[in-house]
């Protein structure tokens, strides 16, 4: 059998290939919310990642954000956003990728990220450190609050009502660290706090294969991942808390101040 992790490496640039052919033409775009869209190149990429793993490993169980894949009685899942930051990507916003993650027995075992533009793998394995084109990545050092960098972003249903919309987490943040980003991709911000460039990530509402790479590639780089109040992360959970584990305690009261 195939090395998992390279596979999940070739598999990952073949849709970046696809993405970087696409990137500033015109899309077909169809809304699944009123301001959550996908394209052509979504489901182009999500086929052929599927369709991969399919031939390769025909067995196990697939999650994809467009909904291919099915269930089956396998304790082995592979977890797959084709493309992370959609909008950004159909507004030629030169920051999205492609997220795969592989969970067995409900454990999340390996990772990877690739952002075609700037043509960087980031990857990991359980146990097995963390790494960026092959070299390894750790977390910053930076601390406190005040003289880090971190990063969220913004649910689909944020024009849609819901309370919990993370503005005003936002502007505690803007108050208390040196700077908030909002670049538009999960992935990417998680994958850029594995190799030191934010601190911290947050976020309300994210799908599994919003976080489930990020996830493995932050915990192996040394970073520390877990629910807003700092209880136990849960993939299927509504909020999750990234950092380098120095700025932690900060973000959480944070996150926890009324």
């Amino acid at each position: 059998m195939r090395n998992r992790l390279e596979f999940m490496k070739e598999v990952a640039r073949a849709a970046g290939a696809i993405q970087m052919e696409g990137l500033g033409k015109r899309h077909q775009i169809e809304f699944k919310g009123a301001i959550n869209l996908v394209t052509e190149i979504d489901k182009k990429c999500e086929a052929l990642i599927v369709d991969s793993i399919k031939k390769e490993f025909p067995h196990e169980d697939v999650l994809a954000e467009e909904g291919s894949g099915e269930r089956s009685s396998s304790n082995t899942r592979w977890i797959i956003d084709p493309l992370d930051g959609t909008v950004n990507y159909a507004h030629k916003f030169p920051f999205f990728c492609v997220a795969i993650a592989l969970e067995v027995e409900k454990e999340l075992v390996a990772g990877v990220i690739y952002d075609p533009v700037r043509d960087e793998m980031f990857s990991a394995e359980k146990s097995k450190g963390a790494f960026l084109n092959g070299e390894i990545i750790r977390v910053s050092d930076n601390a406190p609050l005040n003289q880090a960098i971190v990063a969220t972003g913004f649910a689909y249903n944020i024009q849609e009502g819901e309370k919990r919309n993370n503005l005003n987490n936002f502007e505690r943040f803007v108050k208390k660290a040196q700077a908030v980003r909002r670049p538009g991709s999960a992935a990417i911000d998680m994958a850029y706090v594995a190799c030191g460039r934010l601190d911290g990530f947050w976020e309300l509402f994210l799908c599994p294969w919003d976080m489930a790479a990020g996830v493995v590639i932050i915990r192996e780089a040394g970073g520390s991942v877990t629910t807003f109040d700092g209880g136990t992360y849960d993939l299927y959970g509504t909020e999750i808390l990234a950092s380098n584990g120095r700025i932690h305690e900060d973000m959480i009261s944070v996150l926890c101040s009324s």
